[in-house]
């Protein structure tokens, strides 16, 4: 079998019979070119698009402002929310995604604001069926009925570039690959090309007037985030781009020998630059704990193998899914993951990947001016980076304070101190390095629901026993670190979370609440973190 597909599929996966595949590598290359044109200076926006995301939220803020002000702390958070998804789902595809992105921060971002933006990953308002008709049969070519026998015009789910409904395959196209008739239909909105290029110009506009004047915004660095932004969503508006990726990933965990992850076949020759036919791939949905416990699934085995799969991507091949999150995955019933949507596949180079690895070896080593340096090498810092002012200003020979026991003066100060020495190192956030950030966000988000009785510790220990017995002359020979005689040291890890050296364990509901109470003395520094004076 070429790759980590269903045991019975209903079509075999052969790469040189996929008749869509001719020239993917010169789709790809073209698809980036754009680009710089996307970006370039323009002296005024596209004013529609501009004047419509000013409107929808500035009107969101100031109706919470106005409405929800003299309710309580967290009804004031969920009243801006509710009114900010709302705005983002007007706006369209940019903004959901930006949403989508956010409701994999569980833990990092107000739970509020993450539960409500969990709506923007398949609940977004569909298109009209008759738009849906359009699309196909301009990009396959003939009448929907010489493809589909039947296709629900109800989607299954609705998210920022496209909806995806069920079909069966009409019997003699069926007939012609192997039988298989049931399928997915992913389907890209019908102008949605048009409205992300202005949006990433208007963007882009905007974003030098915000160097400097946001903490969160400068240390993203808005004009480096906006052309992230669009080399990422350039590459998802072509869904032959996408179906190469789910060759290329699914290759990947197969030569790895991971059984964890099902990816969904594409269609040999039902793919197109709008409209994706796919393998139908069924199971519990993400917040479904309960019913795959009730089915005797090891819930805390799935998350563990699902970051095993993440990781072992990045660091071993360079390819790996890059937008993990509850919408598009499915538990199957035999405890494996059908994994959907690589329109955002993260790949790297040879030296990035290598950068990577000594990033996350040096890590696992306590060997913090390593660290950094791979941090570098990845595009994260300046060529010229000052490492050895970074090692002073992160105080790695001092004893580490504990934040949950700082006042909320002394956090800001200790954040706003970091941050401006990042700034003048140039910090911002490689596409890579920012697609591994958030499938961490979603991996760490989960573990309080899928293994609440786990010892974080305990779980990054047999993580890296996985890469130190299955990997370790492979990373030697890449990196000259033998993770099979080098124990995990854990002491970078209880530094970044802020523990001091005595914590020997940590659960997901301590770890949650650590969190917690640093988000609320954050909160209560809020005018200090706006660069005000209390």
């Amino acid at each position: 079998m070429y790759g980590a597909f269903s045991d019975d599929g209903p079509w075999r996966v052969e790469p040189t019979r996929c008749t869509w595949r001719r020239d993917v590598d010169a789709l790809r290359a073209t698809s980036q070119a754009q680009v710089p044109e996307w970006l370039r200076a323009r002296a005024i926006p596209p004013l529609r698009r501009f004047g419509h995301a000013a409107w929808d939220v500035g009107g969101a803020v100031t109706a919470w402002w106005l409405l929800d002000k003299r309710r309580g702390a967290s009804a004031l958070r969920a009243g801006l929310s509710r009114r900010l998804r709302r705005a983002f789902e007007r706006l369209g595809s940019s903004y959901i995604k930006l949403a989508q992105i956010v409701s994999s921060g569980k833990g990092i971002f107000p739970d509020e604001l993450v539960e409500e933006f969990k709506l923007c990953r398949d609940r977004v308002p569909a298109e009209p069926f008759s738009h849906v008709r359009e699309v196909l049969e301009a990009e396959f070519g003939r009448p929907l009925g010489q493809i589909f026998s039947r296709i629900d015009e109800t989607p299954l789910a609705s998210a920022s570039i496209a909806q995806v409904h069920a079909a069966t395959l009409h019997p003699d196209l069926a007939a012609r690959l192997g039988g298989g008739r049931e399928v997915v239909v992913k389907v890209q909105r019908p102008r949605i090309a048009e409205l992300v290029r202005q949006d990433v110009a208007a963007m882009a506009w905007i974003a030098p007037y915000l160097v400097g004047r946001i903490p969160v915004a400068a240390l993203a660095n808005p004009p480096a985030l906006v052309e992230l932004f669009a080399e990422t969503v350039s590459e998802e508006l072509d869904f032959r781009l996408e179906a190469q990726n789910m060759l290329d990933v699914a290759h990947v965990l197969r030569d790895a020998g991971q059984s964890i992850i099902v990816v969904p076949r594409p269609h040999p020759e039902l793919v197109a630059r709008r409209a994706l036919v796919m393998e139908r791939l069924d199971g519990f949905h993400a917040d479904d704990i309960d019913g795959m416990r009730a089915a005797g699934i090891d819930t805390a085995a799935v998350l563990r193998s699902l970051m095993i799969a993440f990781l072992e991507g990045a660091m071993i091949y360079g390819v790996f899914h890059g937008d993990l999150h509850g919408g598009n995955l499915v538990v199957m019933r035999d405890g494996r993951v059908g994994l959907f949507d690589y329109g955002m596949t993260g790949r790297m180079a040879e030296p990035q990947r290598l950068a990577f690895l000594r990033m996350m070896m040096t890590g696992a080593a306590n060997d913090v001016r390593g660290q950094l340096a791979a941090f570098r090498d990845l595009g994260a810092l300046d060529p010229d980076a000052d490492l050895d002012e970074l090692m002073r200003i992160l105080k790695v020979d001092q004893p580490v304070r504990d934040p949950t026991k700082m006042s909320s003066e002394e956090l800001v100060r200790e954040i706003q101190t970091v941050l401006r020495a990042l700034l003048k190192n140039g910090a911002r956030l490689p596409k890579h390095l920012m697609l591994y950030v958030k499938n961490m966000l979603f991996i760490d988000g989960s573990i309080g629901r899928y293994a609440p009785d786990e010892d974080v510790f305990g779980e990054i220990a047999k993580i890296y026993g996985y890469f130190a017995q299955k990997h370790g002359a492979r990373i030697l020979a890449d990196v000259g670190f033998d993770p099979s005689r080098q124990a995990l040291d854990l002491r970078g890890v209880r530094a970044g979370m802020g523990l001091e050296a005595d914590v020997t364990s940590l659960s997901p509901a301590e770890l949650q609440q650590r969190r917690e109470t640093m988000r609320k003395k954050l909160e209560e520094a809020g005018p200090m973190l706006r660069g005000k004076r209390s």
